[in-house]
């Protein structure tokens, strides 16, 4: 069973090693679309191929974030490469497939095995609890033990989906939600481990800085708006207070789940 990862980045060096290092570990390959980045990205993706990374495929920035591109570019390689499963992935992302399964590959395969063609993921969004704090030169994955569980629906995060030769549709919900006729869910999730900043200074200059957004997808989509309108109002991190710790055995707490992303509503 072929497996693969589509994942589209620009200026993400930071998590590239640590992200493409745990998908072949996972026994998962990865398809890389690289949005014109500036930085070490691209270079990283590149050392990768014949190691995991099948391609790195160049997709053209044109002065703004065009989440609609990539999504629909993402469409049409799930539909030419002909794997058996695919995953809409991003860099800051750690995905893991329930603990009775040693891999993801593994997980995906008994889902498989079981007669269902997609699979949720449990959001769990990692953040530094103090403005002093700085995961960006170390192992964040083990250091990094704060996190909130986001959850404002219950099928928030469906990005795995078997290959079953028809077109899907990642752009209607932003990515969020793949969606195709037949769709059978499995009635377990699996688990998203994101890690959307590793200090303050990250969370500036990646929300402030690097990340211009489409007008259009703004205003006509109302995607990113919660983003826009915290760079807005001054982007601030969720106190620790409001942070759960993630204990030594890795069991994630599921309740108190967050309608709202706390990053972008914290006051």
């Amino acid at each position: 069973m072929r497996i693969v990862a589509l994942l589209a980045v620009r200026n993400s060096e930071e998590y590239m090693h640590r992200c493409l290092s745990h998908l072949v570990a996972q026994g998962i390959e990865v398809f890389v679309i690289d949005n014109q980045s500036i930085d070490r990205t691209a270079e990283i993706a590149r050392d990768f191929l014949g190691r995991g990374v099948i391609q790195v495929l160049e997709y053209p920035y044109p002065g703004y974030y065009d989440w609609a591109g990539l999504l629909k570019k993402k469409e049409e390689i799930a539909k030419s490469i002909g794997a058996d499963w695919y995953i809409h992935h991003d860099s800051d992302e750690i995905r893991e497939a329930p603990a009775r399964w040693k891999t993801l590959r593994d997980g995906i395969m008994a889902v498989d095995a079981q007669g269902y063609n997609a699979i949720n993921f449990d959001e769990f969004i990692f953040v530094p609890p103090n403005p002093l704090d700085d995961y960006s030169q170390c192992e964040f994955v083990d250091a990094m033990r704060h996190y909130f569980y986001f959850h404002p629906g219950p099928t928030h995060r469906v990005n795995a989906w078997k290959n079953l030769g028809q077109d899907v549709d990642l752009v209607s919900r932003g990515g969020h939600e793949i969606k195709f006729p037949g769709r059978r869910i499995f009635p377990e999730n699996f688990v998203l481990r994101h890690y959307i900043c590793l200090s303050y200074a990250h969370a500036n200059h990646k929300y402030c800085t690097d990340h211009v957004y489409s007008e259009k997808e703004v205003k006509e989509r109302g995607w990113h708006r919660n983003r826009v309108d915290a760079v807005k109002a001054g982007l601030q991190l969720p106190s620790e207070a409001a942070l759960k710790m993630l204990p030594e055995n890795g069991q994630f707490d599921r309740s108190d789940p967050q309608k709202l992303n706390l990053v972008f509503t914290a006051s």
